[in-house]
């Protein structure tokens, strides 16, 4: 199992992540992080992919505006 650290870093805080998962995440220094929140309230870290955000984006508004149909799809 890999640890992380929470640092200060001015008024905010960072997190050291150790250079095995950076490697695996495929990620250095300068690249955005996304974090994802889970249901059960743990979160997932991967590298921000500005495509997958928008695809995400854009099936959530599908996923709103046709709630309906899809929840009887569902059934």
């Amino acid at each position: 199992m890999n640890k992380a650290k929470l640092i200060k870093v001015g008024n905010s805080t960072g997190i050291i992540l150790p250079k095995e998962v950076l490697a695996r995440l495929r990620a250095e220094l300068g690249d955005e992080l996304h974090l994802v929140e889970r249901p059960n309230g743990e979160y997932t870290i991967g590298k921000y992919d500005p495509e997958f955000a928008r695809a995400m984006a854009l099936a959530e508004e599908i996923m709103h505006e046709d709630r309906d149909i899809l929840r009887v799809l569902a059934k």
